[in-house]
C-alpha cells in the first residue's frame, strides 16, 4: 500500500532548514575560538572562555538539531523505501528494515544508505527499469559525498578540539571546526534539494497528474 510522504517531508525540510542556521552559528562560534587564540593576550583568558562557551553552546544545538533531523529523515526514508517496493520490488537490493537499520551500522552506514537511496530513486521514476540517465544520480551522490565528508572531518575536528591545550593547537582545531561546519551546511542544503525532489517524484508517480519538480 503507498504512503504519503509529503508532510513528513515538509518537516525534514524544516529541520534541515533549521540545521543550516545552527551551523552557520557554529561557524561564527569557532571564528570567536580562532580570534580569542590568536588575536589577544596571552594572560587575557575572558575571549577564550567565551568562545569555548560559544562553541559548547553550537555543539549543544547541533546535536539536538541532529538527533529531530535525523529520526524524522529516517522515518520518512523508510516511507519512501516501501512505495518503492510496491511500484518496483525487484528493483530494492536491501529489505524495508534496512531503511531504518541501515544507518546504524557502523562504517556500512557510509554506503548501504546511499544504495538503498539510488535503488528508491529508480522505483519513483516513470520508467523504473531502464537505464539510469547520464548524471540522473547527480544529485543523491553529490549530498552523499557531502554528508561523507562532514561525518569524517566532524570526527576529526572534534578530536583535535577535545585534545587542543596551547593556542596554537585550539586554532588549528577551529579551522578543522570551520571546514566541517561548511560541509554539514553543503549536506544539508543538498539534503533539502533531494528530499523534495524524491518526494515529488512519488507524489507524480502515484497521482500521475503533476510533473516532478527539479
Amino acid at each position: 500500500m503507498l504512503r504519503n510522504p509529503t508532510g513528513l517531508s515538509h518537516a525534514v525540510v524544516a529541520l534541515l532548514g533549521v540545521t543550516v542556521v545552527i551551523d552557520l552559528f557554529s561557524v561564527f562560534a569557532t571564528s570567536e575560538l580562532h580570534a580569542a587564540v590568536t588575536e589577544h593576550p596571552a594572560g587575557d583568558v575572558s575571549p577564550l572562555l567565551f568562545a569555548h562557551g560559544l562553541v559548547a553552546f553550537g555543539v549543544l544545538l547541533q546535536l539536538l538539531a541532529l538527533v529531530a533531523t535525523a529520526t524524522l529523515f529516517i522515518i520518512w526514508f523508510h516511507r519512501l523505501r516501501q512505495n518503492a517496493g510496491v511500484w518496483a520490488g525487484d528493483l530494492q537490493s536491501w529489505s524495508t528494515r534496512w531503511a531504518i537499520g541501515a544507518w546504524f551500522v557502523p562504517i556500512a552506514n557510509l554506503w548501504i544508505p546511499r544504495g538503498i537511496a539510488a535503488d528508491i530513486w529508480r522505483a519513483s521514476r516513470a520508467e523504473p527499469f531502464g537505464a539510469d540517465r547520464p548524471r540522473e544520480l547527480r544529485l543523491l551522490n553529490g549530498w552523499w559525498t557531502a554528508f561523507v565528508l562532514y561525518a569524517l572531518v566532524d570526527r576529526v575536528a572534534s578530536t583535535l578540539y577535545d585534545r587542543a591545550d596551547e593556542a596554537a593547537e585550539y586554532a588549528y582545531a577551529a579551522k578543522w571546526l570551520h571546514l566541517s561546519n561548511a560541509l554539514n551546511i553543503v549536506a544539508a542544503v543538498l539534503a533539502i534539494f533531494f528530499v523534495r525532489r524524491l518526494t515529488s517524484m512519488q507524489h507524480a508517480k502515484a497521482t500521475g497528474m503533476i510533473p516532478a519538480a527539479d
